[in-house]
């Protein structure tokens, strides 16, 4: 069933696999980098928190830059020197001591994620077909929640707040990670070039297009705002609220989170590829709507968990893990989905914007997310958090449905996408 999933273009299936390894160096950091900061370097909570959402602020910052630089320069051109940016953060991270040096590394972080996300999902783009191209951005969460996990128990076993060293050892190892996709797309030299858009014969060059063009799409508006609904209501909770509400509010144990977290990376991993053939040639409006309802119910069932309020821990214990793995459901539509309807959407000349938009919903999150959560629920307030977040993802849900009327059916995945002909001026430049 795994060979079916593979793309057909042998660049594209390198991607994939470069994709796993830098995985597992990120997964090595991403569950420490708090722990790493609070209890090893001596920095205040508060602070640790700021550092960490200033990645995002770097990240949201760059996004268009980026996103420009990609379509005037090639994705590839902008994303191999942006790894060895990110990779010099992730490295500098190992050795920080004050706040200053975490700022900075931080910066590099946030500079270089703010770009490579985007200008990757390009490249993947260009080198898979139409009708390949939701499988293949399926796949591709698949084998980044692998790696993550993987580098995460790995992680696991090396890490001692004792023990500094061992903490530089997994940011070491971790920027190391990064010089897998940087050399293979170094010597990939035929992808990631400048998409164009030839002039037809006898007709002037169009005029140049920017970000002008792209918000003037009704259809990518309203993507845009259902992705923004739908993560600060979502993804963002899942990394800030959902935690706080289960050891605040349910009284679950340290250990039930982390087999939530377990639950729900499994669940991503075993039915992602399940989940691709079922979507395919369906409405993919229809399934973001259903996204949103998902995630909604998953908020639910973790508020079970706070209705229980510790009193039955067997409940809570389970209510907790199960909206982890429900809303891991929802990931696993989202995921295929989202980056095929924003390239569907996008034009050649504009396809680096277009991406480039698509990801900084995640940097606004990652900035939104921690300071609506934790006010709520460390103020008593954690009824009125499942509310809200229920109902921003019920209402993503009437953004996705209400997209479907400004798309075409090939675009909304329902019709087969025409094959094109040698020559066609509007075909991507590999």
């Amino acid at each position: 069933m795994l060979h079916d999933l593979l793309p057909r273009r042998v660049e594209a299936r390198r991607i994939l696999l470069a994709t796993i390894f830098s995985a597992i160096g990120r997964g090595l950091t991403l569950p420490f980098m708090f722990i790493y900061l609070t209890k090893v370097r001596d920095i205040s909570a508060f602070t640790a928190g700021l550092v960490m959402a200033w990645i995002a602020v770097c990240a949201l910052v760059i996004g268009p830059i980026g996103g420009w630089a990609v379509d005037r320069f090639g994705a590839r051109r902008v994303v191999v020197p942006m790894l060895l940016v990110e990779a010099a953060g992730v490295f500098s991270m190992g050795l920080v001591h004050n706040v200053t040096l975490a700022i900075g590394a931080a910066t590099l972080i946030g500079l270089g994620g703010g770009v490579i996300w985007a200008g990757v999902n390009v490249i993947l783009s260009s080198v898979t077909e139409e009708h390949e191209r939701q499988k293949t951005f399926g796949l591709n969460f698949t084998l980044l929640n692998l790696g993550i996990g993987v580098g995460s128990v790995i992680a696991g076993s090396i890490v001692d707040i004792k023990q500094p060293s061992t903490f530089q050892l997994i940011y070491t190892l971790d920027a190391i990670a990064y010089l897998i996709p940087f050399l293979n797309l170094l010597f990939m030299r035929g992808v990631g070039q400048q998409l164009t858009v030839a002039a037809s014969v006898g007709q002037p060059a169009a005029r140049k297009a920017g970000y002008r063009e792209v918000f003037a799409h009704k259809g990518f508006r309203r993507l845009l705002a259902f992705s923004i609904v739908m993560t600060i209501s979502g993804y963002a909770q899942i990394e800030v609220g959902f935690t706080a509400f289960a050891i605040d509010v349910a009284h679950v144990k340290e250990r039930v989170v982390a087999l939530a977290f377990t639950a729900n990376t499994l669940v991503i991993v075993l039915a992602q590829l399940i989940v691709v053939r079922l979507i395919q040639r369906r409405s993919r409006t229809r399934v973001l709507a259903l996204v949103g309802v998902i995630m909604g119910a998953s908020w639910l069932i973790l508020g079970i968990a706070g209705v229980v309020d510790g009193r039955n821990a067997v409940i809570s214990s389970i209510a907790v893990i199960a909206c982890a793995a429900v809303f891991a459901s929802a990931e696993t539509l989202i995921s295929p989905v989202n980056p095929t309807l924003i390239n569907a959407l996008a034009t050649d000349e504009l396809r680096g914007r277009f991406n480039a938009l698509g990801s900084m919903v995640w940097s606004i999150s990652g900035i939104v997310g921690p300071v609506t959560a934790a006010p709520l629920i460390a103020g008593g307030h954690a009824g009125i958090w499942v509310a809200l977040t229920v109902c921003g993802c019920l209402v993503a849900s009437l953004l996705a449905l209400s997209l479907r009327r400004l798309i075409t059916p090939e675009q909304d995945g329902l019709e087969a996408p025409q094959v094109e002909s040698v020559g066609n001026p509007q075909s991507v430049t590999a």
